[in-house]
């Protein structure tokens, strides 16, 4: 009897301990079910994407814990930036065992796909998870954070550790810190004692200190002292260098919240709920960005004011936080049935019955609760991909209820502009016309020009009660096909929208994911028949923009029925690589690149370990895989960003030199640059430039000696440039 009690116990503080640290959904608008007809074929358009597989998908790790293998709002693969090594460091979370202890993992997977490393962080039995990365882009050595809890306070910590990667060696990971120690007091005008600030993300970015770089570590509030989930974030940061990481060295930290966001965290009047993610800059600012929904607390009612914000924090984190806002909502209209002559209109009320205005329908974002921030540091530009829903508004006696069309969600990159304090938004999936014209598509109104593409027909009876229905293109951007699964919560909790940060040649790629087809069938068997083989079916669909997000390709779905490298699996909670490698050029001048991805195989599709779970306790596999894609050319016509054909290292001259040489660059935007001279070992010679550079022409001579000050012999040289997130190299000679 003592033995069942005691089991009893144990399951309840497991379970305890899952809800306790699961984001908690929370929404200001009800889905709001439509007409669900056949629907058209989406036509495709040209621009599609080439993509093979470089590295089939390798299993890591049979894991037990089914839900957000990774972090909350960041991408846990980076790719390893040292060409000497190349590969990728990942971390995710997971259970070896269904009673077992989550752990916290990483893995090491060189540039050939092979995992040459993988193991849980630390060496103790403890319950950690969510973790995030970053890699240091000087030396090339991963940094971690997660949270545990590891005292007896009953709240989680977040911890930090870094693997020194000494020689291409993965796995000399530091001991382990902690880095925030909850619960943290915030003090006047809060005067709160009992913030716990979890689901951390780190970032690198420049520091003030010459030679050093600054990690800072964000983590958001679990607590919440208003009405409902408001997670203010809590950042401390820290400055190294890599002898710090070789040494095993400890980081001195510093911290820093957003006073607003503390206050939304403790309103009493008004209920804020921010869906934000992390980013960092090479001007010496960082940015907390994405967008909220509001309600007042007393009636439930929703609270119409922009929903887009940017909190931004100048001189390293250390500085003052201020505040861009922006919307994210356009306008929809309500088309006609009865082939466009009415009366009636398509979209209803709450009821049913009543017509909404067109000037009342509108398109804003929603269910991205997992968004990602990527960082154009080129260009100075936020990178979010976001979904939006076309939505309304009804008012009853002054209570405002919100309500969405859950079957008609696009998606779409959210980017703000650092330098103009702008909001803009780019279509990547479905599109009219192309990602940056103004041309918006809409479900029955594909191309954008004002009118419904088709309605419905049916030839063999004319007294079909639907004939003259406008006819509209469904989409479902989520993994799982049941929006009533999880207690209704599922778009809150396996929505899971990521894109990564441009690399030198301004490549980037989104990831999502769509279950339409699994849902068609699911809900409608006898009329999507051709489905059937979907109906257990996750898909991963990518995009990718060979011009710094200016336009995206038409997507690509990677599911088991149609792709072969994926047949039995059910890729779940996916993640892209932060940036994609560089490969070539083809002939037509179409750029070639490496997208590393990791994600989770759910043996039993859907989430057991959520709240309403699904399928059996029988977790899935931890994979990676890389994809080579050849991108479409860009079809902008007028690139309003910087590219890297503009070359900001300028050739020495004279060259031969003899006893000293000017070196000229330019830099498009002002932020942290390096400019050092290394012999034909690489080592390095003298140090010209370390620190943050003004933005323009710059001039200065090297005179030919060493950090010694002693002069070096005569030879070939090379004086590396990094800057504005690229780096260039030219050749010089020293002749004596």
């Amino acid at each position: 009897m003592k033995r069942s009690l005691l089991l009893v116990l144990v399951l309840l503080i497991v379970t305890s301990v899952v809800f306790a640290e699961t984001m908690i959904p929370g929404t200001s608008h009800k889905p709001m079910d439509i007409r669900e007809l056949k629907k058209v074929v989406q036509p495709a358009r040209p621009d599609t994407a080439i993509i093979t597989f470089s590295v089939v998908p390798n299993n890591l790790v049979l894991n037990y814990y089914d839900y957000m293998i990774g972090s909350y709002n960041d991408l846990p693969l980076c790719v390893q930036p040292d060409p000497t090594y190349g590969g990728y460091f990942l971390t995710f979370h997971g259970k070896r065992t269904p009673t077992g202890q989550r752990r916290v993992f990483y893995s090491y997977i060189n540039d050939n796909g092979v995992i040459e490393n993988m193991n849980e962080i630390t060496n103790v039995q403890n319950w950690e998870g969510y973790p995030g990365i970053a890699v240091d882009p000087v030396s090339g050595k991963p940094m971690y954070a997660w949270h545990v809890d590891t005292n007896a306070d009953g709240d989680y910590e977040v911890q930090f550790a870094y693997d020194a990667f000494l020689f291409g060696a993965a796995g000399l990971i530091s001991d382990p810190v902690i880095a925030i120690n909850n619960p943290i007091t915030l003090p006047a005008p809060w005067n709160t004692t009992n913030n716990e600030f979890i689901w951390p993300t780190v970032q690198i970015g420049p520091s003030p200190t010459p030679g050093m770089r600054r990690v800072y570590v964000l983590a958001r509030n679990f607590e919440t002292h208003t009405s409902a989930p408001s997670e203010n974030p809590y950042i401390a940061y820290a400055d190294f260098d890599a002898d710090m990481l070789e040494m095993g060295s400890a980081l001195s930290w510093s911290y820093t919240s957003i006073p607003m966001m503390n206050d939304w965290n403790h309103d009493s009047v008004t209920w804020r709920r921010p869906m934000f993610a992390f980013s960092v800059g090479n001007d010496g600012r960082i940015y907390y960005t994405g967008y909220h929904f509001a309600q007042e607390i007393a009636n439930s009612s929703s609270l119409i004011e922009p929903d887009l914000d940017a909190f931004v924090c100048d001189n390293y984190g250390a500085g003052t936080w201020t505040r861009v806002t922006g919307s994210s909502e356009y306008d929809s209209w309500n088309p006609m049935m009865n082939y466009g002559n009415g009366p009636d209109y398509y979209f209803t009320g709450s009821d049913n019955t009543t017509p909404i205005p067109s000037d009342s329908l509108y398109w804003g974002i929603s269910n991205s609760s997992h968004l990602n921030a990527a960082m154009d540091a080129d260009n100075g530009e936020i990178h979010m991909l976001c979904i939006w829903a076309q939505q309304f508004n009804e008012n009853d006696a002054g209570v405002i209820s919100g309500y969405y069309h859950p079957s008609i969600q696009t998606v779409k990159n959210l980017v703000y502009d650092t330098n103009a304090e702008t909001f803009t938004f780019r279509e990547v999936y479905p599109v009219a016309g192309n990602s940056f014209d103004n041309l918006l598509w809409l479900p029955w109104d594909a191309d954008g020009d004002g009118l419904v593409d088709e309605y419905y027909t049916n030839p063999d009876n004319p007294s079909d009660p639907n004939n003259g229905t406008p006819l509209l293109y469904s989409t479902w951007p989520f993994p799982y096909w049941d929006n009533t699964a999880h207690a209704g919560a599922m778009m809150f909790h396996l929505s899971s929208t990521k894109l990564n940060a441009p690399n030198n040649h301004g490549m980037m790629a989104a990831v999502w994911q769509d279950s339409n087809r699994a849902r068609l069938y699911n809900e409608y068997p006898t009329s999507y028949p051709e489905y059937a083989a979907f109906s257990d079916t996750p898909e991963i669909w990518v995009s990718v923009s060979p011009d710094y997000g200016m336009t995206w390709s038409e997507p690509t779905s990677l599911n088991k029925v149609e792709t072969p490298q994926l047949a039995g699996m059910k890729p779940m909670y996916v993640y892209p690589a932060d940036k994609v490698k560089y490969v070539g050029v083809t002939p037509e001048g179409k750029k070639i690149g490496k997208l590393g991805v990791m994600f989770l195989d759910d043996i039993t599709w859907g989430s057991y370990i959520l709240e309403g779970p699904i399928g059996q306790n029988d977790g899935g596999y931890v994979r990676f895989m890389e994809l080579e894609i050849t991108f479409p050319v860009s079809v902008s016509n007028t690139d309003p960003v910087v590219t890297p054909a503009i070359t900001m290292l300028k050739q020495n001259y004279p060259n031969p030199f003899n006893p000293e040489t000017t070196i000229n660059f330019n830099l498009p935007k002002g932020g942290f640059a390096n400019l050092s001279v290394y012999n034909t070992k690489g080592q390095l010679v003298k140090t010209l430039v370390n620190g943050m550079t003004t933005v323009g022409d710059h001039k200065l001579v090297w005179n030919g000696k060493d950090n010694n000050g002693s002069s070096v012999a005569s030879g070939l040289y090379f004086y590396k440039l990094t800057a504005n997130g690229r780096t260039e190299t030219r050749k010089m000679m020293l002749m004596k």
